[in-house]
């Protein structure tokens, strides 16, 4: 960060350590380096437990946004840094930005005294958090060392640690719509992030979860905050429902909230059926001067005139839907993006009408695409339509949690 190394001898340094590979004490001493090249928050006035939750990257996880409020409404403060979507994988940063007027770019004070008098505040990474990370990922990026599980787990932990909290649940994502393709690869970042968050003195759980089928019904900015307002009505389609609570499971639980995961799931559906979560989304989004119109009546998010039926050509069981081929469509309707400076449409997205699992007849629509204009629309229908697999025959029950590293 001083300049007395220059790029092109950090970039032999991460290429180095990409192909030997660090150890625990190692990674350990490199978050800790990364971790006090900026501000360290101190949230001493913020009753403890603060307990936070990180996930890799998905399809459709919108997960933080119902999480958060439905944890702090049951003792728990949730100070979270997020990140903007890059490539195919979307953030919780541009979800929430969907609700317009929400300041996602607050200073620390202010972030400290929203954590203390509501329970949860969600914010981005500022200049001062971590900032050798921004410039070694800039290099990772251009130098083919992304995939380096030492160096993955130093870049999340150099920030996550900086909030200040006393626990961290990570979700892992596996398979094809996910950073970790496999189950070994994901169980082998699970462990590095436990491990240097317990040796950074932090209590830690991972949960490794589905991503071969995408998360939810929603995939888009607006979409996808509307379903996590559904979540905290107690409704939403019932994979990201029980995603949230199993989620919130262990947040209580690293928080000593409660004992067992039968006291905490009781805790948090209490709180989704008496109003006490979405309460405190409320709050949060009027505390960040979010338009609270739009969260109590959803409808007012961004939204675009037009929508387009994606129709089945056959009858059948769907037996696929390909995560990464609808984050893709998705992106190239302007969802997302492919540069950190690129700028998303928080309107578009795609809306599926039929999941995995269920039974379609010919001319029943799979999805529904949330579109500005007709442009090349016939292309982005059949892209669609491509992802889905069809089986005669009911297939598998997939699994949502697919292990636990502590």
């Amino acid at each position: 960060m001083s300049g007395r190394i220059t790029d092109y001898q950090m970039s032999a340094w991460l290429m180095a350590a990409w192909i030997n590979g660090l150890d625990k004490r190692e990674t350990l001493a490199l978050t800790n380096a990364m971790l006090h090249s900026g501000k360290v928050l101190n949230l001493a006035s913020v009753p403890k437990p603060r307990v936070d939750k990180h996930s890799t990257g998905g399809v459709g996880d919108k997960i933080s946004l119902c999480l958060a409020p439905l944890v702090a409404s049951c003792g728990v403060r949730v100070p979270m840094i997020s990140g903007r979507g890059l490539g195919h994988t979307g953030g919780t940063l541009d979800k929430l930005e969907a609700i317009p007027g929400y300041q996602t770019r607050i200073t620390a004070k202010t972030f400290e005294r929203i954590l203390r008098r509501v329970g949860a505040s969600m914010i981005g990474q500022t200049a001062e958090i971590a900032p050798a990370d921004r410039r070694m990922y800039a290099l990772r990026d251009v130098t083919g060392t992304v995939e380096s599980i030492p160096l993955i787990t130093a870049s999340i932990l150099s920030k996550k640690l900086a909030e200040g909290i006393d626990g961290l649940v990570f979700d892992v994502k596996v398979g094809s719509g996910a950073f970790m393709v496999n189950l070994s690869d994901a169980r082998q970042l699970a462990r590095s992030l436990i491990n240097v968050s317990k040796l950074s003195g932090k209590r830690a759980v991972a949960l490794l979860t589905d991503m071969d089928i995408p998360l939810g019904k929603m995939i888009g900015n607006a979409l996808e905050t509307s379903e996590a307002i559904d979540i905290l009505h107690g409704a939403g389609p019932a994979d990201s429902r029980e995603l949230t609570l199993r989620l919130g499971i262990e947040m209580l639980r690293l928080g000593s909230v409660t004992s067992t995961d039968a006291q905490a799931r009781n805790l948090l559906e209490t709180a989704l059926a008496n109003g006490s979560a979405f309460d405190r989304f409320v709050q949060m989004v009027k505390a960040h001067h979010g338009d609270v119109r739009c969260v109590v009546d959803p409808r007012r998010l961004p939204r675009t005139r037009q929508r387009f039926a994606v129709e089945a050509l056959r009858g059948g069981w769907i037996s696929a839907c390909a995560p990464k081929e609808l984050a893709c469509v998705a992106l190239e309707m302007g969802a997302g993006r492919l540069h950190a400076d690129q700028a998303v449409d928080p309107a578009v997205g795609i809306e599926l009408a039929a999941c995995y699992g269920e039974r379609v007849d010919r001319g029943q629509p799979l999805a529904y695409l949330h579109v500005r204009s007709k442009r090349d629309i016939e292309k982005l229908v059949k892209r669609v339509r491509a992802a889905f697999g069809f089986s005669r025959t009911r297939p598998a029950r997939r699994k949502l949690v697919l292990g636990r590293v502590e």
